[in-house]
């Protein structure tokens, strides 16, 4: 790329200054994405700049520095919390090619190194984080990331909660293998409407979301985020006994590792065209994100030759699909109010087509996120889906923009209600915390009833807007007062839907508290939190007089979710409410998910605790066993425990419960009990 004609037409001195904007352009962007997971631009503009600057650097080398991002591999190091890994052999990036003809480059170069014509393998580009795994004799080990090349960071309690991870191969090899940590798609649609409810910034796309969920200090947080894994490498091949990079991959199968099976092995490379528009069409309806194809020589002898550069492998190469993007015209920004009042801005516009769907909104998130972009109405944008599924505006297309265009003004008052907007400290989103709001009752209503909440059947968002707008109900308590009658005044309500939806409604009274603190919609509060704290206090009215302290103490609820819960009951009004649930004869006490037990189960109305490393089973599977034997698994140890289990590295817990005289079993000793129960 030196005979660039730009490049070629730039002084010394006119190089010098742009290269090195562009390094510090790219090492500022480089932070935001591989450490903050935040990332400042579009995947493809980062390529582009990048690019840019590999090309100038090509023809003015005397300018190249130690610290340039072409002359590193991912991200530098900062204090994150999680202990540092060396790697022995160092993990390298992949270099790209965006055409066709750059691909025929490289494997230009690629033949002519190796003096033959090699096969190749291909393999989809997972959009992930990169990860190592080591395993001794078959058992896991360490996990770590790719960090910098050289140094990643210690995941492994992360990792371990990864179902897709065997801790335990197949065959008792020690051996490092590398893959790709994703979140599939489904997962991050769900984690960004949650962390938007909540007054989080959502995450970019599923690369970042995973790359977050994957490096959090708490490996319960990881667990909550439902990652996924592909494992594609080795420089340990020969311990698998095969010659090619394919077999490598059906090793890894037989070993229990999760491969990504479309793979495809081709004997030149003009036969790629074909694979590369196959999974450009069906990228969207696959259920994990990808963002190209990656080539690599099949035959590892071969790999061998070709070597490495500072930075990427020369015997691979990974084709980047074009950003699928089109222009479109903003008509109007709308304010919605959500369940917990969080205020946002969505962007209405002329629909167009996009990854196989029309699309005519996206979200604008908060007011930051709105001033940032500087979205005015009128204005003409580019428009893709974030991780293929999430419509999102990429940048305003400023020379389109009218004269006249003026910033959007952000709101002062509810659009639903009309009360004053309250900006909460350490949020971004803006709230209304009116409880009489409108918009918010629709929305509380709903999820009320939802399937994870009271599964109030047929009582879907439709029917709960006619009955805000017949004035039937007022709140969540008041659909226990609802009649047949009262029903029947229902578009398209006829005596059976009404009798049924009635008798649904009574059904769910008797629900465990769980379901009904959830159902309540507190912020922060969701189905596992309310079902933890419900476990250890067995009573909703308990809960409500708890104080911070008491909540807190409950192993697995932070400091934000016990804020949130004195706070909300700390209303007047919550409390009117949790009194008309109990004069409606709503169930408040917690029950177990047991279904019939068998009472004569030596843990039959046994109160649990589980704690330290347990290395046959994951804590929720001897969980759900335990309850399923009648047992009260609980978050902490207290005069009231019968038996602590504890695994390896058990820390307060156990100390605790030896000084309470609370029995204390190895995770071997509840192996032979459950034994016992089987016998």
């Amino acid at each position: 790329m030196a005979d660039n004609p730009e490049i070629s037409k730039l002084s010394t001195k006119e190089a010098q200054v742009e290269i090195s904007r562009l390094q510090d352009e790219l090492i500022d962007d480089g932070i935001a994405y591989y450490e903050k997971d935040a990332p400042l631009v579009e995947d493809h503009v980062y390529d582009a700049k990048y690019a840019r600057l590999v090309a100038l650097e090509a023809a003015f080398p005397q300018f190249v520095t130690p610290d340039s991002p072409t002359q590193n591999v991912g991200g530098a190091q900062t204090k994150s919390g999680l202990a540092k890994v060396q790697h022995p052999v160092p993990m390298l990036s992949l270099g790209d090619v965006f055409s066709l003809e750059e691909l025929q480059e490289w494997e230009d170069r690629t033949v002519k190194a190796l003096g033959s014509q090699p096969s190749y393998n291909l393999e989809l580009k997972i959009d992930g984080l990169a990860v190592s795994l080591k395993y001794e004799e078959g058992q896991l080990v360490q996990a770590s990331t790719r960090g910098n090349g050289s140094i990643g960071e210690d995941v492994t309690a992360n990792v371990w909660t990864i179902n897709d991870v065997p801790k335990t191969l197949n065959e008792p090899l020690t051996i490092e293998v590398r893959g790709e940590i994703y979140m599939p798609k489904a997962s991050f649609a769900s984690l960004n409407e949650e962390r938007e409810n909540q007054g989080q910034e959502p995450f970019a796309n599923p690369r970042n979301a995973a790359a977050g969920s994957l490096r959090q200090l708490d490996a319960k947080e990881t667990k909550k985020r439902k990652l996924s894994a592909f494992i594609y490498y080795t420089a340990e091949a020969d311990r698998l006994g095969v010659t090619k990079q394919s077999e490598v991959l059906r090793r890894f199968a037989e070993l229990g590792l999760p491969t990504n099976t479309d793979n495809r092995v081709i004997g030149k490379m003009a036969e790629i065209a074909d694979y590369i528009a196959e999974y450009t069409e069906k990228r969207d309806s696959l259920p994990y994100g990808i963002d190209g194809v990656v080539v690599k020589v099949d035959e590892i002898d071969s790999e061998i030759d070709l070597g490495n550069t500072v930075k990427v492998p020369r015997w691979s190469i990974a084709y980047k699909f074009p950003p699928e993007e089109e222009q479109t015209v903003v008509r109007d920004i709308e304010w919605t109010v959500g369940r917990t009042g969080a205020v946002t801005p969505t962007a209405v516009m002329d629909p167009v087509l996009l990854a196989g769907t029309t699309v005519q909104r996206a979200s604008l998130h908060n007011p930051d996120y709105l001033e940032m972009k500087d979205v005015r109405v009128g204005d003409t944008v580019t428009l893709h889906k974030a991780g293929d599924i999430i419509p999102e505006i990429g940048q305003v297309i400023l020379d389109k923009r009218a004269a006249t265009a003026e910033k959007y003004p952000i709101p002062t008052t509810c659009p639903s209600c009309g009360a004053d907007l309250v900006h909460v400290e350490g949020e971004v989103v803006l709230r209304c915390i009116n409880p009489a709001c409108p918009a918010q009752l629709q929305e509380g209503l709903t999820h009320f009833a939802s399937r994870n909440a009271m599964n109030i059947d047929g009582l879907g968002p439709q029917i709960v807007s006619q009955l805000l707008e017949k004035k039937l109900v007022t709140d969540v308590a008041s659909i226990y007062s609802l009649t047949v009658d009262q029903l029947l005044t229902l578009d398209k309500f006829k005596e059976k839907s009404a009798n049924n939806l009635v008798q649904a409604i009574k059904n769910s009274k008797e629900n465990s508290a769980d379901r009904l603190l959830f159902g309540l919609g507190i912020r922060l509060v969701g189905a596992k939190a309310a079902k933890t704290m419900m476990a250890e206090l067995n009573d909703l009215g308990t809960l409500a007089q708890a104080n911070v302290e008491k909540i807190v103490a409950i192993d697995g609820i932070g400091q934000a979710i016990a804020d949130s819960v004195v706070k909300y009951f700390d209303e007047p009004q919550s409390q009117a409410l949790l009194a008309e649930l109990a004069n409606a004869g709503v169930n408040l006490a917690y029950k177990s998910d047991n279904g019939s037990v068998d009472e004569n189960s030596f843990f039959y109305g046994k109160k649990i605790v589980l704690t330290g490393k347990l290395e046959k089973s994951s804590r929720s599977e001897l969980a759900n066993w335990l309850e399923a034997h009648g047992a009260n698994v609980a978050g902490s140890v207290s005069k009231k425990t019968d038996l602590v289990i504890a695994g390896s590295d058990a820390g307060s817990k156990l100390q605790k419960a030896e000084d309470l005289g609370v029995t204390v079993w190895s995770e071997q000793d509840l192996i032979n009990a459950q034994q016992d129960e089987s016998n």
